[in-house]
């Protein structure tokens, strides 16, 4: 299996769909795409992790990110206060030419997340940005958590508007409160992402309680991956006639569904199911 060589490969055009699994794009992308699929591996389980060991350099790119972790706001992701607990002083903007923050500007609040749709509704909003720069990215949310069958989500939502208060805030001086809050959280973090209890309860609040009773939460989350996946790969069938050149279809890291005790993506956690990613050479 080869090493995923983000940066290095060629294309024109990469659209990264979170949080996907191999497994599963390998068993329905032929119904949506064609084109020449490898297994990759991922040099990371996560977002911050990925960002961090991938988009490194001057990149003369167009991003257009639907994960807050990505984003125009200039906070290195060692200093996010939301969701990304890790070491990495890693900047967007310090290694992106342009970084447009669709997890703001196309945010649902009725389905917690951003939907396929506003990706396609940015790029068409920003078409100059694609036409001067070299490349262009379309980081999408899915299959990424919450579950748009089922039209609710809270977990990125409390991830997006820390985030987007942080960058709004950031001079404030937050107070005693808010300094000891802000040395606790990465340990309190850290305890709950070793645990895989803490880890399967966290993905629960994603699922619908009878069909976790009915199928298990393995078969439940699974089912909810693939349709977030199929609804995404709607989108992009879409926008592909849109794409003069290259295109590739990847993601930044997989999703654990119990596989070692390890349930959705956390940072360092190298396992077959997080590292193991779609790398889809599109065809013309």
């Amino acid at each position: 299996m080869k090493d995923q060589r983000f940066v290095a490969s060629e294309w024109d055009y990469c659209l990264v769909l979170d949080s996907c699994r191999y497994d599963v794009f390998s068993e329905v992308y032929d119904e949506y795409l064609d084109g020449t699929l490898e297994k990759r591996r991922s040099p990371a389980s996560s977002t911050p992790e990925w960002a961090h060991r991938t988009l490194r350099g001057d990149l003369d790119w167009a991003y257009f990110s639907g994960n807050p972790f990505i984003n125009g706001l200039g906070i290195p992701l060692n200093e996010l206060k939301w969701g990304a607990s890790c070491d990495y002083d890693w900047v967007a903007d310090e290694h992106l030419a342009e970084v447009f923050d669709v997890w703001q500007e196309g945010w649902d609040d009725d389905l917690g997340t951003v939907p396929p749709d506003s990706m396609t509704e940015a790029f068409h909003d920003h078409r100059d940005a694609v036409e001067r720069r070299e490349r262009t990215v379309l980081h999408y949310m899915q299959p990424h958590a919450p579950y748009l069958g089922r039209g609710e989500g809270g977990k990125l939502t409390t991830i997006r508007e820390g985030i987007k208060q942080q960058g709004e805030a950031d001079e404030e001086d937050g107070g005693v409160l808010s300094a000891v809050g802000d040395r606790v959280r990465p340990t309190v973090e850290s305890v709950l992402e070793g645990s895989s209890l803490a880890m399967k309860a966290g993905l629960m609040l994603e699922l619908d309680t009878a069909e976790i009773l009915s199928d298990g939460t393995r078969q439940t989350a699974m089912a909810y991956h693939e349709e977030n996946l199929r609804i995404a790969l709607e989108s992009v069938v879409d926008l592909l006639a849109e794409l003069d050149g290259t295109v590739v279809v990847t993601a930044d890291h997989g999703e654990a569904f119990g596989e070692q005790g390890v349930w959705e993506h956390h940072i360092e956690t190298h396992i077959p199911p997080l590292v193991e990613v779609p790398w889809l050479e599109v065809s013309g």
